[in-house]
Parts: C-alpha cells; sequence; structure tokens
C-alpha cells in the first residue's frame, strides 16, 4: 500500500486585486464605455456569470442615474471599482445636489425611476455618502478573490 501525495499548494494566499477607476464626461456614450470599463474589470478579476451581470447592470444604472440627475454641464462623474476582501463594491462619484431614493411607486407606463430599484434589487448593499461637492452613490456585493499559491505570487 503506497502513499498518496497531494499536489494542491499547502501556503495559499488572497491576493487581492488592484482598484479601477475612471472619470467619464457628461454624455451619452460615457454609460457603454462604463459598463465596458467595468465588464474588463470583472473579467480580469474571474467575476463572472449571474453576479458579473449584476454588478454590469448596476454600473448602468448608476452612471445613467449620475448623468440624468448628478452631473451639472461641463462636469463629469467617476467610477470606482474596489475589490475588498469579501466585497466588490462600485462607487459612481457626481458634483450634482440632492440624494437619490428609491421612488414610492414608479408607474408601469413610466419611463424612468426603476434604476435605483434595481440596484436595491441586485445588489447586496446600497446607499448614498456625502463629497464635496456632490455625492457617492455606491453598491455593494459578496464576491471571493482567488487563492493563489504563495510561490506563484512571489514568482511574479
Amino acid at each position: 500500500m503506497g502513499t498518496e501525495r497531494d499536489s494542491r499548494p499547502v501556503n495559499a494566499e488572497i491576493q487581492l486585486p488592484s482598484p479601477r477607476e475612471r472619470f467619464y464626461r457628461r454624455e451619452r456614450r460615457s454609460v457603454p464605455r462604463a459598463r465596458a470599463f467595468a465588464g474588463e474589470a470583472l473579467d480580469d478579476w474571474g467575476v463572472d456569470g449571474r453576479r458579473a451581470a449584476d454588478v454590469l447592470v448596476c454600473v448602468s444604472e448608476l452612471a445613467t442615474n449620475a448623468l440624468l440627475h448628478g452631473v451639472p454641464p461641463g462636469r463629469g462623474f467617476l467610477l470606482r471599482l474596489l475589490p475588498y476582501e469579501g466585497v466588490l463594491r462600485v462607487e459612481v462619484h457626481d458634483s450634482g445636489d440632492g440624494v437619490p431614493a428609491i421612488p414610492e411607486e414608479a408607474g408601469e407606463a413610466a419611463e424612468g425611476g426603476r434604476g435605483l430599484l434595481l440596484v436595491a434589487a441586485l445588489a447586496d448593499k446600497w446607499g448614498v455618502g456625502e463629497r464635496d461637492p456632490g455625492k457617492v452613490v455606491w453598491c455593494e456585493f459578496a464576491w471571493h478573490a482567488a487563492r493563489r499559491p504563495v510561490y506563484s505570487i512571489l514568482s511574479d
């Protein structure tokens, strides 16, 4: 009877990916550009499937809200993607006034008013923070960075 050897690395360490951010001007094409930027980051980080789709919908909704309600003429918005241990945070910074809120009732015939409802339904948490000037609208998703063997990290 022989001894079997387990070839899996014993010492594995989580190496979180670097945060990503990009500034977008106040123009319609900024929303698909922000979504594509987020999609590239998610691909790089190994986030796929339904979780990636949920993040991309939320990026689109928050970027659209910033353009429609938060970005004054001549300004833009900042998209930040922040990978933390166990949480992926999406932030959209704009310089506009006001605090976004989920409408109490978005009528069936209404063309808008559902963006934050989608964010609230898809994200694990969402909220609004202050900045000067303006605000940060954020949402968070549970996720786990891939574990990499220590020796592969050291050889990078």
